[in-house]
């Protein structure tokens, strides 16, 4: 006999209707959760600091805003077509010539509602039920269910701070199985900063041809980088790697426009089709107005993102350095996207007020009540050792923050 669990039926009366056994399988976010809760204290009067931001806190640059308004105003608020303007497909073609020296033609882009749909249609076209994806461990948290919302299996391939959080090759091949359909790489990543160099692309690109498999690239923090190492994009490493890798990016990170939800995706004409057509019956075209705006900031100044990324950069030194300057905490520096991994496994086991810090929850739950700090516990990426700052937030939240988080620790 079937045994229905509390959450996965409705009561309907004298009956009981049977929900999704798929969608009762899939993680709530962490990382929605503790900023919800951060901003419900907020608006309680509470003076939370929020490191859980997954976003620019810089306002969309003036130019952009423009373009909207201009788009509202010229009548261009219809439907366009399910896959992207064209306009806007070429130019996304032209920043691929431009920044990453590919060869992209508007049949083989589509732009969606935000990457994570790029990134939900991609497992939708080229997964069949039991198929495996690849994820390097930590991992962005909708990685593995997306996967799983498409009928797939998330394999995990532990890394480790030593390595800066990146693929060991030997270990990758050894999680290769017959099932194997992709290899999912983000750099630069979420939620570690890294960044992976050209060698190790094309070691991992090697791979991919040997096994047959596809390549999903999520390179939606391109243009953060702080260090001397530079984006690569593995479909520019060789014709086979480009022939097998699907791109994921977007407009949200490098312009502030996280709210206009424009991401998107370049890979072979026969995936991009297959991905459209989902679309198509899903969610149809993104938004016409923050297409145009997506146009103009790919096109247009960009002095913004310049003065951006040196105020990302001048953040993270400082946080980097005084996060190594407290007992018992560490971290490695992160040369792109805007987060830090801090390595809070010298106070696991401890306590703070007859309160015991077992694992990244526990800190994070309790660093929320006592100190009003908002982080995100590794376990939300897979790892419990550590919890994520994110310094997309303004200097004088950082210094406050980190006050906080030192008093902390001294108290445990």
């Amino acid at each position: 006999m079937y045994i229905h669990s509390k959450i996965d039926f409705m009561d309907v009366g004298e009956y009981y209707m049977i929900l999704s056994n798929k969608a009762n399988q899939i993680a709530a976010s962490l990382t929605l959760a503790i900023t919800a809760k951060a901003k419900k204290m907020k608006a309680e009067g509470i003076d939370v600091i929020g490191f859980g931001a997954g976003e620019p806190d810089f306002n969309t640059p003036d130019n952009i805003q423009k373009a909207a308004i201009e788009a509202i105003k010229s009548g261009k608020t219809r439907y366009t077509a399910a896959a992207g303007i064209s306009e806007l497909k070429e130019a996304i073609c032209a920043k691929f010539k431009r920044d990453n020296n590919i060869d992209y033609t508007p049949s083989q882009i589509i732009v969606s509602t935000g990457a994570k749909q790029c990134l939900a249609n991609a497992f939708q076209s080229i997964l069949n039920p039991g198929d495996e994806v690849i994820i390097a461990v930590p991992y962005w948290v909708s990685y593995p269910e997306l996967i799983k919302l498409a009928d797939g299996v998330p394999v995990f391939v532990k890394t480790t701070e030593k390595n800066h959080f990146k693929y060991d090759i030997k270990e990758l091949e050894q999680a290769i199985t017959d099932k194997t359909k992709a290899i999912l790489i983000n750099s630069p990543n979420n939620p570690t900063g890294t960044i992976y160099s050209e060698k190790e692309l094309k070691y991992i690109a090697e791979l991919a041809q040997k096994y047959d498999l596809i390549i999903i690239s999520d390179e939606i923090y391109e243009k953060l980088l702080y260090g001397e190492d530079s984006h690569i994009s593995i479909a520019s490493i060789s014709k086979d790697a480009y022939d097998r890798t699907i791109v994921i990016n977007g407009v949200s990170k490098a312009y502030a426009m996280t709210g206009w939800r424009i991401g998107y995706a370049a890979a072979s004409e026969t995936i991009i089709k297959l991905m459209s057509n989902i679309q198509s019956h899903t969610t149809s075209n993104p938004n016409s107005i923050a297409q145009y705006a997506s146009l103009e900031a790919l096109n247009g100044d960009q002095n913004n993102l310049n003065y951006m990324i040196e105020e990302f950069k001048h953040r993270r030194d400082y946080m980097v350095n005084r996060i190594n300057n407290i007992n018992n905490l560490s971290c490695i520096k992160p040369n792109g996207a805007f987060y830090v991994m801090l390595n809070i496994s010298k106070v696991l086991g401890k306590s703070i007020d007859g309160e015991i810090v077992n694992d990244s929850l526990d800190f994070a739950r309790i660093i929320l009540d006592k100190e009003n700090v908002a982080v995100i516990p590794g376990a939300a990426f897979g790892v419990d050792e550590f919890v994520r700052l994110s310094y997309a937030t303004s200097m004088e939240n950082i210094i406050e923050g980190l006050n906080r988080i030192e008093n902390f620790i001294k108290n445990i």
